[in-house]
């Protein structure tokens, strides 16, 4: 490789990265977040159980997204070497859901947790501690960055999930909407994790007044990559 290449190859590599209160994480494809300095994983809204969930309101569709899901954090996981995790809420769809685990998924997720610092921190579908192992608590500190469930504009230096947030890209006259990161000075919202989420357009009138908005970023997940995406190609819809 020449030394073109090499810094081409490290220029992409560093504008990938978001910088946030004066730390730098790495985004994964996946829609995890990895906090490289902590040596810790981030991830929100995993609605583990869903299907089993609508399954008991007499909506019969493939209870799948359970092993999807796992499947996805195994190897962001094995990847990233990470010595923690941290969910942001969300990671049941119902409180129930840690008992209608089925048991191989039960057991792929203790094998994931063994050697691992695993803190559940509590949503709004999920919000009562459950006996899985790790530790259920209802945010979490680290420095001037506090991790919780759901954005709150008046509490700075905040991780959140809740919204689902995605971003609409005009382009050459297309159009493309993917799954995203976004944060300004203040707050950063990780899109949702798990295999049967939906997302929200980031212009949605549900993420008004959360964000300055000429100081926004957004990391959309691409097909191979992650990419920054100027605010001015941003489209509602």
């Amino acid at each position: 490789m020449s030394i073109a290449e090499n810094r081409q190859d490290r220029d992409e590599d560093i504008s990938s990265m978001i910088s946030f209160r004066g730390q730098l994480f790495e985004p994964q494809l996946s829609g995890a977040l990895f906090w490289r300095a902590q040596n810790a994983l981030l991830v929100a809204d995993l609605h583990l159980e869903k299907m089993s969930s609508f399954a008991r309101s007499g909506q019969l569709l493939p209870p799948y997204d359970t092993g999807l899901t796992l499947s996805r954090l195994e190897a962001d996981l094995g990847a990233t070497g990470a010595a923690r995790l941290i969910a942001l809420g969300d990671s049941f769809h119902r409180n129930e859901g840690t008992a209608s685990l089925q048991a191989q998924d039960r057991a792929r997720l203790g094998a994931m947790m063994e050697g691992i610092d695993w803190l559940w921190l509590s949503g709004n579908h999920d919000p009562k501690p459950h006996q899985l192992g790790g530790a259920c608590l209802d945010g979490y500190s680290v420095g001037d960055i506090t991790l919780s469930h759901e954005p709150d504009r008046e509490l700075a230096g905040q991780i959140a999930g809740h919204l689902h947030p995605a971003a609409r890209v005009r382009i050459n006259g297309r159009s493309v909407r993917r799954p995203c990161f976004v944060n300004d000075e203040r707050l950063m919202i990780l899109p949702a994790y798990g295999a049967s989420t939906g997302n929200l357009n980031i212009l949605d009138t549900a993420f008004s007044g959360l964000f300055q908005h000429h100081q926004l970023q957004v990391v959309m997940l691409g097909r191979d990559q992650t990419y920054p995406v100027s605010i001015k190609r941003l489209a509602k819809g």
